[in-house]
């Protein structure tokens, strides 16, 4: 293409006599002129075209945009005059490859800060994609930067006549030993992955696995998901359990709200309705407690010694449920000493048949 190029402009530096050195000088001069022309001319009517829009990412992509297009019309104006003086084969073949280098490098930090921009841009959409949000972005991101940095690793290869059949096959080997070497580790990996993008649970929610554990997921990583239970102990899952087990999420659902429950037994004989409205009360006077859904009150069984009911009051947050369900308890239990209802408890008597004799 260059030498097509030459070919046009070579009758128009006739004018400007034989010397070839005068003559790349004034190809690189007109390149900078051409350059600052489309940076200026092409970048400005760019810029009225985006202010049209509602969105502020083209405006960010323009911006970046005219640092790419000015170097490569500059770039081009130097591999014009290179061809212009007529250097020896060998190093005009370093100059052109110095100078695709340079595009190379540049157009790839162009294209890693607009995919950054795009991916951001989407994951912190209202009507973004499911699967890419706040959680799953630094996945994306690292992905595109591997991606962008090994086709632009590839390209520069290429520029220098570096044969890729050998490294990609020496690849292909590599990565077949690594992949039976780290099977358990690729498991968490891909793990994570799905992890992310199916987003069965996020940072702060309370999760409790089938094992038992129950804590705030605090991170989620590549490899495992960390809790954080109430006793402050940090449990590590490999994301290959975590994506294999079944987890109950308390903070997934509908809302966060969380629904607790006083268990409480009262004697046989005693009214129902003045305990109905007693626990009721309980529930209702209690701050932490939501208002909606409202406290409720169920009679639930005949009990071996007393008749079995439950409170059931919903909370903001599944991490208040120890400290609520203490006040309740708390509450409960003075409310039924001060109106005399009896709470039953296991009694033995023992009969004596006969006194021993002295």
């Amino acid at each position: 293409m260059l030498e097509d190029w030459q070919k046009i402009i070579e009758p128009y530096l006739g004018f400007f006599g034989d010397n070839i050195f005068v003559q790349a000088l004034v190809v690189i001069a007109c390149s900078w002129l051409l350059a600052l022309l489309v940076d200026r001319v092409f970048i400005a009517w760019a810029r009225r075209l985006t202010a049209r829009t509602d969105t502020n990412l083209d405006n960010q992509i323009v911006e970046y945009l005219h640092r790419p297009l000015f170097l490569s019309v500059l770039l081009a104006g130097l591999a014009s005059a290179t061809f212009l003086l007529h250097l020896p084969e060998n190093f005009q073949s370093i100059v052109f490859s110095v100078l695709y280098t340079v595009a190379i490098i540049v157009w790839t930090q162009f294209s890693l800060r607009t995919t950054k921009l795009v991916l951001r841009s989407t994951a912190y959409n209202p009507n973004k994609v499911d699967v890419l949000h706040s959680k799953t972005l630094p996945l994306f991101e690292n992905i595109a930067f591997i991606l962008i940095i090994g086709i632009a690793v590839y390209y520069i290869f290429i520029c220098w006549n570096v044969d890729m059949t050998a490294w990609l096959a020496s690849a292909g080997i590599i990565g077949i030993a690594v992949g039976f070497a780290a099977k358990d580790t690729l498991a968490n990996l891909f793990s994570g992955v799905f992890i992310m993008a199916d987003a069965p649970y996020k940072i702060g929610d309370f999760v409790v696995l089938d094992g038992g554990e129950r804590g705030e997921v605090t991170k989620i990583g590549i490899r495992s998901t960390r809790l954080l239970t109430r006793d402050d102990v940090e449990v590590t899952v490999p994301n290959a359990v975590m994506g294999n087990t079944k987890i109950i999420n308390e903070s997934g659902g509908r809302h966060e709200k969380f629904r607790i429950c006083v268990q409480v037994g009262v004697a046989y004989g005693s009214d129902i309705d003045k305990v109905r409205e007693i626990l009721m009360a309980v529930g209702e006077s209690e701050e932490t407690t939501c208002g909606d859904p409202e406290p409720r009150v169920r009679f639930r069984r005949f009990g071996n010694s007393g008749l079995d009911f439950e409170l059931l009051c919903w909370i903001e947050q599944p991490v208040l449920r120890g400290q609520i369900l203490d006040r309740l308890n708390c509450a409960v239990y003075k409310a039924f000493i001060k109106e005399s209802i009896e709470i039953p408890y296991s009694k033995q008597d023992v009969y004596i048949k006969e006194m021993p004799e002295e």
